[in-house]
């Protein structure tokens, strides 16, 4: 396939962690990167001029809710995810399977694809390795993901032998697809997913297996989902060890500092995840002296900034106070503001993380980042 859309900027002699950057149909990401989740094509609470704001360069949008509500023919008669938007960055998109893996009660999984009934209206559908292709390009989507079969934690291996079996196979297939999606003239890049559970040996199978198979990069799915941080971490690094170091790799769902900082110093370059914006919308707030809930009554009298170190807009502006009575009277602008910090903060985390890298400093920024934010509730 030989085709690469990724540099490595500086490496850490410490770690596995490093700088590069991504070069995609709707330009360049620098990496480590945190993609903010746009389920319905809509960052929650959040405007795409808020995002550009921000200076997020790429984000993601979920292909079951879009298929479903208002459907790949329309968004392509808008003129794809981009134009329909308005975002004029990039679009990574998944490919529903995970949506499809939570609906355990509405659906049924074989080797043909994953037919499963509607959350909205209880209609029946069909996903397939080559229609998730077809409407992701009809999406016109930057980044686009192989349908798979996330196993669930605490599954018998003979369960997950036969799950990592059908998703290794759909890959097989969306690849055909997506290749004569190029030559028709779409530009996006089809990253496969690692699957294989919590066995080792699934695991090292499933990372060669797409390997092998030369995609312009590559994602981990199946971790944090219901397992211990020690198993994450354990799991992530064991699977990395089988993934070539020229290509950029996705670890699909984690987004929390801990995580994230656990996933760079792997070697990880791609993270996702609506923690941030659903956490803000519960009142929840990222800080560096970690999460401060805002429902506290301690905060009705504090007109303190949220984070004084913070330099977003929300910080700079607003006191506890406020934030709280725009919470307790479920205004909406509480959400809005809520979201903006906790994105701001983690992309503005991200950007120190990838200093600390190339100041060859990342691993003493990590101990020093969660000694202060693992401290709790701000006192």
């Amino acid at each position: 396939m030989n085709m690469k859309i990724f540099d490595v900027y500086h490496k850490s002699s410490k770690s596995k962690a490093r700088t590069g950057l991504l070069t995609l149909p709707h330009g360049t990401v620098k990496t480590p990167v945190f993609m903010p989740v746009g389920t319905c094509a809509s960052v929650k609470a959040i405007s795409k001029d808020d995002i550009n704001e921000m200076g997020f360069e790429i984000i993601l949008a979920n292909t079951y809710h879009l298929y479903l509500r208002p459907g790949a023919d329309l968004i392509q008669e808008a003129g794809g995810l981009h134009n329909f938007t308005q975002y004029k960055g990039n679009f990574l998109t998944d490919s529903g399977g995970f949506q499809v893996f939570s609906l355990s009660d509405l659906r049924k999984i074989n080797p043909e694809g994953v037919k499963f009934q509607s959350h909205i209206d209880g209609s029946y559908h069909m996903f397939t390795p080559e229609n998730i292709v077809e409407t992701q390009v009809k999406f016109n989507s930057d980044i686009q993901m192989q349908l798979d079969v996330c196993t669930a934690y605490g599954a018998e291996k003979k369960q997950a032998q036969n799950d990592l079996k059908i998703t290794s196979n759909w890959l097989l297939r969306a690849k055909k697809t997506w290749e004569e999606a190029r030559e028709k003239g779409y530009q996006g890049i089809l990253f496969p997913i690692v699957q294989g559970n919590f066995y080792e040996d699934l695991r090292k199978e499933s990372a060669e297996f797409v390997s092998s198979l030369d995609f312009p990069g590559i994602a981990i799915g199946g971790l944090s989902v219901g397992e211990s941080s020690d198993e994450f971490v354990h799991f992530l690094n064991h699977t990395m060890q089988y993934l070539p170091d020229e290509k950029p790799v996705y670890v699909m769902g984690i987004g929390t500092p801990e995580y994230i900082l656990e996933a760079v110093e792997a070697g990880v370059d791609m993270f996702d995840c609506v923690l941030p914006t659903r956490n803000a919308r519960n009142g929840s707030y990222f800080t560096h002296d970690g999460m401060l809930s805002i429902k506290q009554k301690r905060f009705e009298r504090d007109f303190s900034p949220l984070d004084k170190e913070c330099k977003c807009k929300v910080c700079r502006t607003y006191s506890r106070a406020y934030l709280r009575h725009l919470f307790k009277e479920q205004e909406i602008l509480s959400s809005m503001l809520a979201s903006y910090h906790n994105l701001y903060f983690l992309n503005n985390f991200i950007k120190e993380i990838r200093l600390a890298i190339e100041e060859d400093r990342f691993e003493e920024y990590k101990k020093a980042f969660l000694e202060r934010f693992k401290k709790g509730q701000i006192v």
